[in-house]
């Protein structure tokens, strides 16, 4: 399998006014294009530091993240020559030679760069309470219509409304597009919020927790669903977890212990 995304010496601190407080210390991961990978371990040890890390929502206080999302070039297993709709100036592309430093990108071509390459699914859905299902599902691509850096899909809105119409059916959920998230239930509306982390097609989706904020059979319909898009859309899936028989079905386990990333059994 090809790489996707290298975690090197990653550290994470908070200083409180006690002192410095380490979350993540030394992490090292690789994670692989097309794999489902489910992270595991006590409240506390970092878990959703170090996702919210993977996904750009927070900084490392040092190491690196690299997303190898480019076409590939040379020796290095990575990628070179990063697509210019990360960048406009050669000074700003936050590359290395094998792969993309996303901390290394200006704010704004972070911010297209989140957009593009990575999907969220949190354990409460986070939909906007004043749009329709449709709406919800259709924001990250209207928010990278309004991108200034050329490039990458250049999808129209009529093309995003059939996206996540299209998405939307396939969730099951096609007669309720027009529906406000208070007029859902809990596993509807977790499924918007996969619909919605899925429409621009992103390398990698990142989920906290999907199942946590639902009852056990929904739940487990939902991360069925999970696997399913794993298997059929090839998207590259992490996935925190306190659930260890639904970590148990991803292809491999890595385990969270006081802030360091372990295999797990």
């Amino acid at each position: 399998m090809k790489e996707l995304i290298k975690v090197e010496g990653l550290n994470k601190s908070f200083r409180l006014l006690a002192g410095e407080l380490k979350v993540l210390k030394d992490v090292e991961a690789v994670f692989y294009e097309g794999e489902m990978v489910s992270i595991v371990g006590a409240s506390g040890t970092g878990k959703s530091t170090f996702l919210h890390i993977l996904g750009t929502l927070d900084k490392p206080t040092s190491g690196k993240v690299l997303y190898k999302v480019g076409s590939q070039k040379g020796d290095c297993p990575g990628f070179t020559d990063a697509a210019p709709v990360f960048n406009r100036a050669g000074s700003e592309s936050g590359l290395s030679p094998c792969g993309i430093d996303p901390f290394s990108l200006s704010s704004g071509n972070l911010a297209v760069f989140r957009n593009r390459i990575i999907g969220f699914v949190f354990q409460f859905h986070y939909l906007l309470p004043e749009f329709s299902a449709i709406e919800n599902v259709m924001m990250p691509g209207i928010i990278s219509m309004g991108s200034r850096v050329q490039g990458g899909k250049g999808l129209r809105y009529k093309e995003i409304y059939e996206k996540a119409e299209k998405l939307l059916d396939d969730l099951g959920l096609y007669a309720r597009k027009n529906h406000k998230p208070g007029e859902l239930s809990g596993g509807e509306q977790q499924r918007v919020a996969v619909a919605r982390a899925l429409i621009l097609e992103p390398k990698v989706v990142l989920t906290d927790e999907p199942t946590g904020n639902l009852d056990t059979a929904t739940g487990e319909d939902l991360f069925s669903l999970l696997l399913d898009i794993n298997f059929s859309k090839g998207i590259t899936f992490v996935i925190v977890t306190h659930n260890e028989s639904l970590s148990k079905r991803c292809h491999r386990t890595l385990k969270m212990v006081d802030g360091k990333l372990l295999n797990g059994q």
